[in-house]
């Protein structure tokens, strides 16, 4: 069985929990996400302008595409848009809107080791090698470069290349 694109399946992955919102210069949004990077530029790999925690309401200063220029006081900087929400987040909610208990959550379920009981759960159900599609992924994960993914983004007309 062919093993898919891990770069691929990161960045789709990624998008499809991204909600693109139509935001208008003037107007607000709030941070979705547990810490939220401002970007320099409008780019994926820019450099840091700062930093902001989960919920914090920003105005919006300028829009280039799917690109946001946003400030909170004295921080300010680019975020692209899918990083945002037009509505106020509730309190009890974590990264992306998503439960805040770790233990409701898909993602942290797949990064916990997988202990014995799940790979044999995997076998009865011929589910696959669930530790080698594990292994598999980890070591291709670390191949990837920034520079694969900005290719990756703007060939498949990703993120701010849409």
């Amino acid at each position: 069985m062919k093993k898919p694109n891990p770069l691929a399946v990161l960045v789709l992955g990624l998008l499809a929990v991204t909600a693109l919102l139509a935001y208008e210069a003037g107007g607000i949004a709030y941070t979705k996400r547990a810490e939220t990077t401002l970007l320099a530029e409008p780019k994926p790999l820019a450099a840091a302008a700062g930093k902001l925690a989960y919920g914090r309401k920003v105005k919006v200063e300028q829009i280039q595409g799917a690109w946001l220029r946003v400030s909170d006081g004295p921080v300010s900087g680019w975020v692209f848009n899918g990083n945002l929400t037009d509505a106020k987040p509730a309190e009890s909610k974590g990264l992306d809107l998503g439960p805040v208990l770790a233990s409701k959550t898909t993602a942290t379920a797949a990064a916990r080791p997988l202990t014995d009981a799940v790979v044999a759960y995997a076998k009865e159900k011929n589910l696959g090698d669930a530790q080698g599609d594990l292994e598999w992924m980890t070591n291709e994960a670390h191949a990837i470069t920034p520079e694969d993914v900005e290719a990756f983004l703007i060939e498949h007309k990703k993120g701010e290349y849409q």
